[in-house]
C-alpha cells in the first residue's frame, strides 16, 4: 500500500454481528496510531435480517500534514479500489466478489465460512442452498489473499461476538500497518466484553498467522458416517440395528439414519415398519444400492411428516431448552421465558384427531365453525411456564395414538401407492424407479406448502400411471423440477399440456 494512498476496508455483516463495532474498532485503532479515519455504512434489508456495508478509510496524519491539507476521503467503497474486505459470512464473501469489490491484484478477502441462509435459500421447493465449494473457488480465484475459516463456530467457543474474531483474523493477515498490541489496546479502550473480545481476538490471531485459508473446516461427504450402534441398551433397538447387515454397504449409513429418524418420530415398531418396507423393495431392485438408499432417505422424510403432534414434541425437548438458553447466552441465574407462536388450522386439527372423529369435525356445520372460531387467530405458548409447557406436552403424548389419526392414515396409504410406483418400476427400469423415488421431494412442510407440494406429487403421480414403463426418466425429471420450479403448480401444467398458462392477477 502506497503511503500517499489510503488504506481501503469494506466490511459486510449481517444484523446484529457487530459490524458496527468492528468499524469502529479500526476507526479507533487509526486514530489512536497516527491515522485519519472515516467510516460509512449502507444498511440492506433484502435478505435475512439486513446485511450493511461499512466502509473505512484510513490515511497517515503525518502525510497529511506534510502535504499542508486535508485528506478527502471517500464514503463508498468502488469496484477494483478496497484493499481488504472483511465478510462476516460466506455469501457475504461471495457477494463482495460479485460486486467487483475484491480483485486478483489488489485485495485480501477475510471471511467466515459458515452459513446463514438467504430467504431465496430458505423458501426454495427444493435445495436451494448455493454451494459453499463453489463460493470457495470464486473466492481464492478473484482475491489477492484469501483467509477463511469458521469464524462464528470460533465466536461461540470463546464466548464472544464473530466481529472480535474478524478483527483477530485482520491482526493476523498483517495487511493493517500496526502490531498486535495496539489492536488489543483498541479492545481494551472499548470497555465492553473486554476478556471475552480478546480470548476471541486471540484464537483468531493464531489461526490466522499459521495459515487458516489452507485448512479444510468441512469434512467430506461421508466422513463422518456412524456405524451402528450394537452397544445400544434397548434390546428392540439392538434388534432393529443388527437387520442392517441385510443391506448393501453403500446405502446403510443412510438406512442406518433413516430408522434412527422414525424411532425418534415413533417407536421401534415404526422403524421395523421401515425396514420391511426397504426389504421389500431389495427383493424387486436385488443389489441396486442407488435405488435402494435414495428410496430409504426419503422413506423417513415421508413416514417422519410434520404434524401438530411432531411439532409439540420437538418444542418440549429438554435439549431445545438448552440450544435456545445457549443461543441467547442465558446465565445461570437468569429468568428465560420462550413464546411459542402457533395457528394450527382446522384441518390440522382434525389431522391430529382419531380419522373417524376427523372426518366428521371437517364435515360439520356449528362444530366446525366454532373451532375456526377459536382458532382463526392462533395463540402464544410459552413453553417456558408450566401451564404452556404441560399443554404441549401432553399434545406430544398423543404420538402413542398416532397411528389411529386421521393424518397417518391418508400419509400411510399415499406412501404404499408411492413405493408400490417404485417397486413396479423397479422390476424392469430402475432408472425410472430412481426418479420415482426423488418425486417425494415435491411433498414437504405443513399448511398451505404441504397442500400444495401434495397436489403437484399427485399431478406427477398420475403421468406415471398413466405412461407406465413409456415415461423416459428424463421426462420425468423435467416434470419434478418443473413442480419444485412453481409451488403453484403452473410450470408443471404448462409442461404437459404442452401450452403456457399465466396466472391472473386479482386487484
Amino acid at each position: 500500500m502506497s503511503p500517499s494512498q489510503p488504506i481501503k476496508i469494506a466490511i459486510l455483516a449481517m444484523g446484529g454481528e457487530g459490524g458496527g463495532v468492528l468499524a469502529d474498532w479500526i476507526v479507533d485503532l487509526g486514530e489512536a496510531n497516527g491515522y485519519l479515519a472515516q467510516t460509512t455504512s449502507v444498511p440492506g434489508v433484502a435478505q435475512r435480517t439486513g446485511a450493511t456495508i461499512y466502509y473505512v478509510e484510513l490515511y497517515p496524519r503525518a502525510v497529511a500534514e506534510r502535504d499542508g491539507g486535508h485528506p478527502v476521503l471517500a464514503l463508498m467503497p468502488l469496484p477494483g479500489d478496497v484493499d481488504v474486505v472483511l465478510a462476516s459470512e460466506l455469501m457475504e464473501a461471495g457477494r463482495a466478489v460479485q460486486r467487483g469489490l475484491v480483485t486478483p491484484d489488489r485485495t485480501t478477502l477475510i471471511a467466515s465460512t459458515h452459513r446463514v441462509y438467504s430467504i431465496a435459500e430458505k423458501t426454495a421447493m427444493a435445495d436451494g442452498r448455493a454451494d459453499s465449494a463453489n463460493l470457495l473457488a470464486h473466492g481464492q480465484a478473484a482475491a489477492r489473499r484469501f483467509l477463511h475459516f469458521d469464524m462464528a463456530r470460533m465466536a461461540e467457543e470463546n464466548g464472544s461476538v464473530i466481529s472480535a474474531v474478524l478483527f483477530g483474523a485482520l491482526a493476523g493477515s498483517g495487511e493493517l500497518p500496526f502490531s498486535r498490541a495496539q489492536f488489543e489496546g483498541t479492545i481494551e479502550r472499548g470497555g465492553v466484553g473486554v476478556k471475552a473480545s480478546l480470548k476471541a481476538f486471540g484464537a483468531a490471531f493464531d489461526r490466522t498467522q499459521r495459515g487458516a485459508g489452507a485448512e479444510a473446516d468441512a469434512q467430506p461427504p461421508g466422513a463422518e458416517a456412524i456405524a451402528p450402534a450394537r452397544e445400544a441398551s434397548d434390546p428392540a433397538v439392538r434388534s432393529l440395528l443388527a437387520q442392517l447387515d441385510g443391506f448393501p454397504a453403500s446405502a446403510r449409513p443412510i438406512v442406518l439414519e433413516g430408522l434412527r429418524r422414525v424411532v425418534d418420530y415413533q417407536d421401534t415398531a415404526y422403524g421395523s415398519t421401515y425396514l420391511d418396507r426397504l426389504r421389500r423393495l431389495q427383493r424387486q431392485a436385488g443389489a441396486d444400492a442407488p435405488l435402494l438408499a435414495e428410496t430409504a432417505r426419503h422413506l423417513a422424510l415421508w413416514m417422519a411428516y410434520e404434524d401438530t403432534i411432531r411439532v409439540a414434541d420437538l418444542k418440549t425437548r429438554a435439549s431445545r431448552f438448552q440450544r435456545v438458553g445457549q443461543e441467547v447466552r442465558a446465565q445461570g441465574d437468569q429468568l428465560l421465558a420462550i413464546n411459542e407462536y402457533m395457528h394450527p388450522r382446522l384441518q390440522e386439527i382434525c389431522d391430529t384427531l382419531p380419522a373417524g372423529l376427523g372426518r366428521w369435525l371437517a364435515g360439520s356445520g356449528w362444530p366446525r365453525r366454532l373451532v375456526e372460531r377459536f382458532t382463526h387467530r392462533g395463540r402464544v405458548v410459552q413453553t417456558s411456564s408450566l401451564s404452556g409447557f404441560l399443554l404441549l406436552y401432553t399434545l406430544s403424548g398423543m404420538r402413542r395414538w398416532r397411528r389411529a389419526s386421521l393424518r397417518f392414515q391418508a400419509e400411510d396409504a399415499r406412501i404404499e401407492q408411492w413405493l408400490r410406483r417404485i417397486e413396479a418400476a423397479a422390476a424392469t427400469h430402475p432408472q425410472l424407479a430412481l426418479e420415482i423415488a426423488q418425486c417425494q421431494r415435491l411433498v414437504k412442510g405443513y399448511g398451505d406448502t404441504h397442500e400444495r407440494g401434495l397436489r403437484n406429487f399427485e399431478t406427477v403421480m398420475r403421468q406415471v400411471d398413466q405412461l407406465g414403463a413409456g415415461l423416459a426418466p428424463a421426462r420425468l425429471r423435467e416434470l419434478r423440477e418443473a413442480a419444485l420450479a412453481d409451488e403453484h403448480g403452473d410450470k408443471l401444467q404448462a409442461l404437459i399440456t404442452g401450452q403456457p398458462r399465466t396466472r391472473q392477477a386479482a386487484f
